[in-house]
């Protein structure tokens, strides 16, 4: 009885030395599940993207609408002529003059003379200097085509709306299986640790047995051995642990210095999970992001489609113009005479012939709509065989942690009754090492039993994209 309560002390005290080793900094932030996916959802870099994404195509829209308001422009020209153009004329029979015979008028630059003969007969024609400048305005009254064009950005604007949703539901999949796996390296990890210690605790055992004559120098090593061989399974579940923090850290968009730790363990889960399998609803996949997006899609290329159509239409446009202009001779710089004008009118087009070209567009947009029926019908029939995958992979892990807690209970008790013979020598140090091996292989699957459950869990719920994003929300 001493003997026994002497180990059973050893070993907690073997166990504490060790967790001491892995003590979490005083300013750890342990968070549960909920609190992670809230984090990741406020900072994650790439949903703040998405919601960018959807201001950006509002912003898009906008511009649509823009052009059917008024367009106004100022603007301004200055020429300079260097020669002048020549103009000859050409009199009628009865006239006095023929080609050839022009008269030089002496035209004064000081004067404001706009024509001067040449040598040749002709007359030159022009100032030195022109000035314009002015407003200009148009609005379209029909456009059917970028009437059309707005029902295109409102689908654009949808796309982006569905695209951030589906950011969301991946990213709470991601934290979610992030999450499980620092579970399933933590609980590892102590499970692990509590066969390296009682291996030390054992090896110390026969190596001070061995000083006192009362064991084998053969004993002693094959039970160092055993602890060296255990030594780098607990170094690989250190490392385990580390690699799920920092990638759940990156996931949240938290600064990798920042400790964490998780409030749970996978046993934990256990109690309310056959009671989740119920609760899942596989008939409806109309939340499928994949699906929702094809639809999105489809629709998009049916306004495409009618703003093909619309090119057919005739358009009718306001064009408005008031300027004033000046014209001089000599000096840039003086002699301004401005004048104003204005004009307003309209301009209508009416489509004939484009070799074509219209007709083939919209050819290409009907097969495009079509294509997009097809790939539905495919896409459809693909998940919910993924669907039917997922439940039968739920439900296969959900038998395998029950069988997995029967075989730690039952690994629990041989373990038990073959310590109890060890310490009254009615059981070989083999035999006891033998039950501390299957029993930790026996918790090693019962956590990774719960773990692939877990995971495909999430996987089912991102397959069907029915996660409550609300419920995250930070308040």
């Amino acid at each position: 009885m001493f003997c026994k309560f002497f180990i059973t002390l050893t070993t907690t005290v073997a166990l504490g030395t060790h967790l001491c080793g892995a003590i979490e900094p005083a300013d750890t932030l342990r968070l549960p599940l909920d609190s992670c996916i809230s984090i990741a959802l406020s900072d994650n870099p790439t949903i703040k993207v998405a919601d960018m994404e959807i201001t950006r195509m509002d912003y898009s829209k906008k511009e649509v609408i823009g052009q059917l308001l008024p367009s106004i422009a100022f603007g301004a020209t200055y020429n300079r002529t260097l020669a002048k153009q020549t103009m000859y004329m050409n009199m009628n029979r009865t006239g006095a003059t023929s080609p050839g015979n022009g008269s030089d008028d002496g035209g004064d630059s000081e004067s404001g003379s706009s024509a001067t003969s040449s040598g040749g007969g002709g007359i030159k024609v022009g100032l030195d200097n022109s000035y314009s400048m002015g407003f200009s305005a148009s609005m379209p009254l029909i456009a059917p085509q970028l009437w059309k064009s707005l029902k295109l950005s409102d689908s654009q604007i949808i796309q982006s709306v569905e695209q951030a949703r589906q950011s969301r539901i991946n990213l709470i999949n991601q934290v979610k299986n992030a999450y499980y796996m620092l579970l399933l390296a933590e609980d590892s990890y102590r499970v692990i640790l509590e066969s390296y210690d009682m291996a030390r605790f054992t090896a110390d055992l026969y190596e001070k047995q061995h000083s006192l004559g009362a064991a084998s120098k053969y004993d002693v090593l094959r039970t160092q051995v055993a602890v060296k061989n255990v030594e780098p399974e607990l170094t690989q579940a250190t490392i385990a642990i580390k690699q799920a923090k920092l990638q759940l850290k990156i996931l949240m968009g938290m600064d990798a210095a920042i400790p964490i730790a998780a409030t749970t363990t996978l046993a934990d889960y256990e109690n309310g999970m056959y009671g989740g399998v119920l609760d899942i609803d596989r008939s409806d996949i109309s939340g499928n992001s994949e699906l929702r997006l094809l639809d999105i899609q489809t629709r998009q290329l049916r306004d495409a489609l009618s703003v093909q159509k619309m090119a057919w239409y005739p358009t009718l446009a306001l064009n408005a113009n008031y300027n004033w202009t000046s014209m001089s001779n000599g000096s840039p710089l003086k002699n301004f005479r401005w004048n104003p004008y204005s004009m307003i009118g309209l301009t209508l087009s009416i489509p004939l012939f484009e070799g074509g070209q219209r007709y083939t567009r919209i050819k290409q947009a009907e097969i495009q709509v079509r294509e997009m029926g097809w790939q539905r019908d495919n896409m459809l029939r693909s998940i919910n065989m993924q669907v039917d995958l997922a439940m039968d992979n739920i439900q296969m892990n959900v038998k395998q942690i029950a069988s997995c807690s029967e075989s730690v209970h039952q690994a629990e008790v041989a373990h038990d009754i073959m310590k109890q013979s060890f310490e009254i020598g009615a059981a070989s140090y083999l035999d006891l090492r033998d039950s501390e091996l299957a029993l930790t292989q026996s918790r090693l699957a019962y956590n990774q039993a719960i773990y692939n459950y877990l995971v495909a869990k999430s996987d089912l719920e991102l397959l069907l994209g029915n996660a409550d994003v609300s419920q995250y929300n930070r308040k």
